[in-house]
């Protein structure tokens, strides 16, 4: 019973509201309901985002049609010559399940409008380049075989439709406000809400099961673009009702609501706690990329290193959170050696720690962080897991463990930590402790992992 209250407090008591009356009828949801739909995810803890695209070709970042301001003529040279021959899906959901990743997320069409699937909405699509293919069947299909769960990204902005009204993100934008309105004359949102709304519904029809739904993403104010422009409203009724069970972000400006979102998702930062909204903790998912790009980046070289991204993914977790770990492949269809590296690492390190992530979180506040190390629990099997940062000279203390404890390991090979609590000096060389602290008798050499970690059992 401590355990089913423990849950509900840390992830669901923000969904308390969800059917005030506020709430649409088919956005009304039991507190029960939307834990029971979100449990995979909160366990699961690790996915793998993949930006891919036509972008891809001229290797320069993701936005560089925005940001180098190419016209659409100049544009349509990446289209033509796309052609990823390399491209093998069953190899990346390996890899992604070696490095301990339970579920992905593919762009199925990104900012600049191009579509991996086979949309019949419009020819500007993968099957029309020299690939000749839908991308995104033999993904989905590949990585259910490795046993992830599927997630589409979905972009609400759209450089390519003719309907798409152009704002302050869209490439070439005039500076003249006259100029502006006259390019805009003849564009209009509602047609362009009805054809996200049509690609969605063959996205969430022709693919089976999908778990998770990113769209992406909402700009309000002055020349931008909110929940109003894209019908949010109507879009997440639409989304609800083909695959209800599904989990969606909160990116389409429904934040004010109880119901327009599942999860919050912190972009390319690391929040100091867990985040909240109105004083609640709320489930989220931070997305962050190996190095500067989402897209495949040439010339970036700014990557992390295993070490930070293995930190990065047990800090997420000791704050209740997710991460959406990106790879941006190349124009051939293939993960770069940066990246085989870095999957290879947390594929070592997942290997002998995954423990330490699946089905934890935040650990209760009665258990104190020692000095330079994070933790994580597991409240189903009151396991606590301390992440040490900085491996210590021969012991680690735990202020206000003792009696909590029965038994220590390194998770790594299960080899026995001993540990002592109220030990009195009886020379220069022994060690004291307060009253109510633990110490860790350590070994002088860490484990030789990225990041060593122990295991506690819990009274």
């Amino acid at each position: 019973m401590k355990k089913r209250i423990l849950c509900l407090c840390l992830f669901f008591t923000a969904f308390g509201l969800a059917a005030q009356n506020d709430a649409p009828s088919w956005a009304r949801e039991s507190r029960e309901a939307k834990e029971q739909r979100m449990k995979w995810w909160t366990h699961d803890r690790f996915g793998m985002f993949i930006h891919w695209g036509i972008y891809a070709l001229p290797a320069r970042h993701e936005w560089v049609k925005k940001v180098e301001g190419i016209s659409d003529a100049d544009y349509q040279k990446y289209f033509d010559n796309f052609n990823p021959d390399l491209y093998d899906p069953r190899e990346w959901a390996r890899k992604a399940r070696e490095a301990g990743m339970k579920y992905v997320v593919v762009t199925t069409k990104h900012h600049d409008g191009f579509c991996l699937f086979d949309s019949k909405h419009t020819d500007y699509k993968s099957v029309n380049t020299p690939c000749g293919a839908d991308l995104i069947r033999p993904l989905v299909d590949a990585f259910r075989a490795e046993g992830l769960r599927i997630g589409f990204y979905y972009s609400l902005i759209d450089w390519h439709h003719p309907h798409f009204v152009i704002d302050r993100v869209y490439p070439n934008v005039p500076s003249d406000s006259v100029e502006l309105a006259k390019r805009n004359e003849k564009r209009d949102m509602k047609v362009y809400q009805r054809y996200m709304k049509d690609q969605l519904t063959e996205l969430l029809t022709n693919y089976g099961r999908i778990d998770e739904l990113f769209v992406d993403f909402s700009y309000p104010g002055k020349n931008g673009k909110g929940h109003k422009d894209w019908d949010s409203e109507g879009l997440l009724k639409l989304v609800r009702s083909l695959q209800p069970h599904i989990l969606v972000d909160n990116r389409l400006d429904l934040d004010n609501t109880d119901w327009g979102w599942d999860f919050f998702t912190p972009e390319q930062f690391m929040p100091q706690e867990w985040p909240e909204r109105n004083g609640v903790r709320v489930p989220w998912e931070t997305c962050q990329t190996f190095s500067g790009s989402w897209g495949y980046h040439r010339d970036e070289n700014s990557w992390k290193s295993v070490r930070q991204l293995v930190v990065m993914l047990v800090e997420t977790v000791s704050k209740g959170g997710n991460l959406l770990l990106n790879v941006g492949p190349t124009a051939r269809g293939d993960f770069d050696a940066r990246a085989d590296e870095r999957l290879a690492g947390l594929a070592d390190w997942m290997k002998r720690n995954s423990r330490s992530v699946y089905g934890c979180t935040q650990a209760p506040a009665e258990y104190e962080k020692p000095h330079n190390c994070l933790l994580t629990f597991n409240p189903e099997t009151r396991r606590l897991y301390v992440h040490v940062l900085e491996w210590p000279f021969k012991s680690l203390h735990l202020k206000g463990y003792e009696g909590k404890i029965k038994y220590a390991q390194l998770l790594n090979d299960a080899s026995e930590v001993r540990y002592r609590t109220n030990a009195k000096a009886s020379g220069h060389t022994s060690e004291t402790s307060k009253a109510g602290d633990l110490i860790l008798n350590l070994p002088v050499d860490p484990p030789d992992v990225e990041m060593p970690v122990i295991e506690l059992f819990l009274k």
